[in-house]
């Protein structure tokens, strides 16, 4: 579950106080998700979500991350809203941990992703793209190329008892990588982790985009990366070429792709692979049995970074 830190009764009640939405009927923990502790808080005048920030994300960055919901949101974009206090606060403190109210979005997230799920991803995706150009504040990508190497290091041996052989593979699959990385593809800032858990749906229309934690600034083409890794593999790890090119055609419908940015994709997508591949292992190899969660097996990754090191080309992702 994801419910890290409980909350006392009337610490709780004095906290949804200070905001205009009403006495708190009830507060109930969410089990989905793994980086923050969240609830959903219903009060009498409906439910919202509050959210307790964890160790694991930085105090320093949860203005950029909710200043860029509240940015999208007044642009359109389907995403949470942080609420203001009657002081005019977004960010708070309860139970010693940073803490958010942001408004409730209906919908449920898709377990079996189809066809058209992707093409609207894909729209979505390119709004949010354009829809962030105007937002001024920035954040580097804490989980870019840069990281991958120190996350393979602190896996250790520990790599090569998921696989035989995985770590030596890993450190030279990223010496190719980063040799041929992209520089001057267009960049903006990027969801970062538009998984189907992250994407609501209503009556089968998207709904929703949620959990903006790990947002920044980076090539919005390898935000695509991220999600045909996330969204186009089947539950067998093949991969789904119709999904992929009904995701791109959403996405391009709406923001077309320069053809540098479609000569990259495979690359892009090697790399978004590695990046799920890199903390995954870690979190595999360092998180306690007694935790609060499952750490999620690496080895999905390793099938989905060998397919894209395997392709011919962007046709491959059905790129007419």
């Amino acid at each position: 579950m994801a419910v890290y830190t409980e909350i006392d009764d009337d610490a709780l009640i004095d906290f949804i106080a200070g905001y205009d939405i009403g006495e708190v009927l009830s507060c109930k923990g969410i089990a989905e998700g793994i980086e923050n502790s969240n609830f959903i808080v219903t009060t009498t005048t409906g439910p919202y979500i509050l959210t307790l920030y964890e160790k694991r994300v930085r105090i320093e960055d949860l203005p950029f991350f909710l200043g860029l919901m509240d940015h999208a949101a007044a642009h359109g974009i389907p995403c949470p809203v942080p609420l203001r206090t009657t002081a005019g606060e977004t960010l708070r403190e309860l139970a010693d941990r940073p803490a958010a109210v942001v408004s409730f979005l209906a919908g449920m997230w898709p377990r079996r992703p189809t066809a058209e799920h992707c093409r609207e991803v894909g729209e979505a995706l390119a709004r949010f793209h354009l829809a962030a150009d105007g937002f001024q504040m920035r954040r580097e990508n804490a989980l870019g190329p840069t990281a991958w190497r120190e996350l393979i290091e602190a896996s250790g041996d520990g790599a090569d008892e998921v696989k035989p052989g995985l770590a030596a593979s890993l450190s030279g699959t990223l010496d190719s990588l980063l040799a041929d990385w992209p520089d001057e593809l267009p960049t903006g800032v990027i969801h970062a982790d538009l998984f189907p858990d992250n994407v609501f749906f209503r009556s089968e229309h998207l709904s929703g985009l949620i959990d903006f934690y790990f947002a920044c600034n980076d090539i919005l083409a390898y935000d695509i990366a991220v999600c045909l890794n996330a969204w186009c593999f089947e539950p067998d790890l093949s991969f789904n070429v119709t999904k992929a090119r009904r995701l791109l055609r959403g996405y391009q419908g709406v923001r077309p792709l320069a053809r540098a940015e479609i000569e990259a994709m495979p690359l892009l997508a090697q790399g978004a692979a590695m990046r799920f591949l890199v903390t995954r292992l870690y979190d595999w190899l360092h998180t306690p049995e007694d935790a609060f969660v499952t750490p999620k097996d690496p080895v999905e990754y390793i099938k989905r970074l060998e397919f894209h090191q395997g392709v011919r080309g962007p046709e491959s992702y059905g790129i007419d």
